[in-house]
C-alpha cells in the first residue's frame, strides 16, 4: 500500500463529498415526509458505498472480477438495509419507497466512486423527482 503523500487523498475527498451531497437531496425528501430514514441515513449510505469502492481500489486495480465482487457486496448490503426499512402492519406494507431510495442511494455512492458522475446525478434526479411527484399525488388522493 503506498504511503499517504501530499494531496493524494483529495480526489477521494471530492468524491465522498459529491456522494454526500447527492444523497442529502434524497434524504431531505424522506426527512420532510417524516419517514424512518432521512438526513442522517441517506448521506451515510452513499458515503459508505463510495468508501467501500475507494478503500479497495488498490486491491482491485487491474482485476475487474475483484471490483465486481466488491460492488456485489455493497449491493447485497444495501438489500439488508432496505429490508430493514420495510414494515408490515396487518395487511399494509410501509417503507418500500424508502427502501428503494436507500438502494438508489447506494448506487449513487458506487457510481461516484467509479467516477460515473453522470450516472450518479441521473439516479439522484430520478429518485428525487419520483419521491416528490408521488408524495404530491398521494396527498391529493387523501385530500
Amino acid at each position: 500500500m503506498p504511503p499517504l503523500t501530499g494531496l493524494a487523498f483529495l480526489p477521494h475527498l471530492r468524491d465522498l463529498g459529491i456522494a454526500y451531497a447527492l444523497a442529502f437531496i434524497i434524504g431531505w425528501n424522506r426527512e420532510k415526509e417524516d419517514r424512518s430514514a432521512g438526513l442522517r441515513t441517506f448521506p451515510l449510505v452513499a458515503v459508505a458505498a463510495c468508501g467501500f469502492i475507494q478503500a479497495t481500489e488498490g486491491l482491485t486495480q487491474g482485476e475487474p472480477e475483484a471490483a465486481a465482487r466488491i460492488i456485489e457486496g455493497v449491493i447485497t448490503g444495501m438489500g439488508f438495509i432496505g429490508g430493514g426499512a420495510i414494515l408490515k402492519h396487518g395487511g399494509e406494507v410501509h417503507g418500500t419507497a424508502t427502501a428503494a431510495s436507500l438502494w438508489a442511494t447506494g448506487a449513487i455512492g458506487v457510481a461516484v466512486a467509479l467516477t460515473a458522475y453522470d450516472v450518479a446525478i441521473v439516479i439522484c434526479g430520478f429518485t428525487a423527482v419520483t419521491l416528490y411527484i408521488m408524495a404530491h399525488l398521494k396527498s391529493r388522493e387523501r385530500g
